[in-house]
Parts: structure tokens; C-alpha cells; sequence
């Protein structure tokens, strides 16, 4: 398998990600969570020469895809604090500053 092979897998485990993570879709999110950690490992024991245009470009895109999950993630963390909020009656920001400790 080379670097590229490798990359376009990352991407494609990815892409599995994002769709599992706007379906709610909790096994299929551990299977391509799995497939990626996986196609990461592979490609770190490839060969590490020069990384021409094309590796970047792929490299580039599976940060962005990356960055796209970490916000799905963000955001629905976002969510369940904002409706336990709600269940325990604490109608407040979800971003508001929690009680200061002094010293």
C-alpha cells in the first residue's frame, strides 16, 4: 500500500465519521472511528520520504475533514450540556463561567 492508498483511506473513514456523527449513528461511528485509527497506523509505518503536491493536497483535505468532525463532536457536546441544563433547572449560557476558587 502506498502513502496516497493510505491517505484516501483516512479520507474515506472520515467521510464514514462525519455521516455517522449527522445520523446519530453510534455503531457506525465506532466501526469508522476503528477503520481510521487502523488506516492512520498503516500509513505511519509507510515510508517517510519527500511528500510531493498530491500527498499534501490529500493530507490537506483529510485535516479538513478532521476539523469537520471535531466541530460535529463540539457541537453536539454543546447540545446535552444545554439539555442537562435543562433538566436540572439551570437555564443559564452553556458558556458561562463556573464557580471561582480562591485560595
Amino acid at each position: 500500500m502506498t502513502r496516497r492508498d493510505a491517505l484516501i483511506r483516512v479520507i474515506d473513514t472520515l467521510h464514514s465519521e462525519i455521516d455517522a456523527l449527522k445520523s446519530n449513528n453510534v455503531a457506525g461511528l465506532e466501526k469508522a472511528t476503528s477503520a481510521k485509527l487502523v488506516a492512520i497506523e498503516t500509513l505511519r509505518g509507510l515510508d517517510e520520504g519527500p511528500a510531493g503536491p498530491e500527498l499534501r493536497e490529500l493530507a490537506d483535505e483529510a485535516d479538513r475533514l478532521n476539523d469537520t468532525c471535531r466541530i460535529y463532536v463540539n457541537l453536539m457536546a454543546a447540545n446535552v450540556r444545554r439539555r442537562l441544563q435543562l433538566l436540572t433547572g439551570e437555564g443559564g449560557s452553556a458558556y458561562r463561567r463556573g464557580p471561582v476558587a480562591y485560595a
